[in-house]
């Protein structure tokens, strides 16, 4: 198992700074009961992890500008939703964020909320689906979303096709003139290129689902150049498309305000409306595909989906097959 690199965050003084006014560190060292020998160090850690900070002698601390971190501190402010990322635990590297999460929801003496997150800077070993590697190097977000819907589990696609339009939604809001597209069942699509693959996992209590563990890793300041090559060809990622930094923190926000929209009218108005949102996005019916099913490739036009997110194939005798899962290997 691969050592996994925790940095504490244990630091205090930083809600307490701010880019406007300067605060000074006997008033630090006095709200925080701390000696201005530790609120010193303190800054000094926050240095270290790439803040610029001003320091006079005479008015104290400010910050100058914040690093591209994705510190829990820095999601919240500012964030608008009622539960989801309302409690975010953050990780500089690990193997999987949903590793992490599935162990929280097993631990049953650690009450995890719905709308927790596990976020990490890079992961060591992140899971695509049908056990693939997804590749999850420095720039871009990992992170894993815990969720305890009251469904069956039939209906567990169409959280996977919920994530990829909330996905779809706020990199269209991001840059508008590009083309966002979804390929079924959870790729989210730019130049027919991938930018954010997901990863759904759930229990099944008593004919019900339990818990749902929502994987989302999506390309945003990555460097294509060191992706593996295979993997390479066929991704882009945000700072790509836009020639520019992209500020993740911002992103995650929106990303939690989004999910939270699209989950909270799922529960009030039902299921319809996915699909229909989804469509908007559609970058595989009306295709020809072969997909692969686990047993067997089937070759088809892909001519809707249904009520539970299942792809509908039209083969070449005519016949009519539900597709609950699988992966398109290719399609024209």
């Amino acid at each position: 198992m691969t050592e996994m690199k925790v940095i504490s965050l244990d630091i205090p003084v930083l809600p307490l700074l701010s880019e406007e006014n300067f605060i000074s560190g006997e008033k630090l060292s006095s709200e925080l009961s701390l000696s201005r020998v530790a609120v010193w160090k303190q800054i000094q850690k926050l240095k270290q992890l790439g803040y610029h900070i001003s320091t006079d002698a005479r008015k104290g601390y400010r910050i100058i500008s914040r690093p591209d971190i994705l510190f829990p501190y820095e999601i919240y402010q500012n964030l608008s939703t009622a539960y989801i990322g309302q409690v975010i635990y953050y990780f500089p590297q690990l193997e999987s964020t949903n590793i992490i999460a599935k162990q929280k929801v097993l631990n049953r003496e650690e009450k995890v909320p719905e709308g927790t997150i596990i976020i990490a800077e890079q992961q060591n070993a992140g899971k695509g689906r049908l056990g693939k590697k997804w590749f999850s190097p420095p720039g871009g977000i990992w992170l894993s979303l815990i969720l305890y819907p009251k469904l069956t589990p039939s209906y567990m696609p169409i959280i996977t096709l919920m994530t990829a339009i909330v996905v779809a939604k706020i990199i269209s809001a991001l840059i508008p003139t590009i083309k966002v597209q979804i390929k079924w069942p959870n790729d989210v699509l730019i130049d027919g290129k991938k930018v954010c693959g997901i990863l759904t996992e759930m229990s099944v209590v008593a004919k019900n689902i339990g818990w749902v563990i929502v994987g989302i890793g999506i390309n945003v300041n990555n460097n294509l150049s060191e992706f593996p090559e295979d993997i390479q060809r066929n991704s882009i990622s945000l700072k790509a498309v836009t020639g520019k930094e992209i500020p993740r923190r911002k992103l995650v926000q929106h990303l939690c305000v989004e999910f939270e929209n699209q989950y909270e009218r799922y529960k009030k108005d039902g299921f319809l409306f996915i699909l229909e949102e989804w469509k908007k996005y559609n970058d595989t019916i009306g295709r020809i595909i072969e997909v692969d099913v686990g047993n067997r490739v089937i070759a088809g036009e892909a001519i809707d989906i249904n009520d539970k997110g299942a792809l509908i194939l039209k083969t070449e005798d005519g016949k009519s097959l539900e597709i609950i899962s699988g992966t398109i290997l290719r399609y024209y």
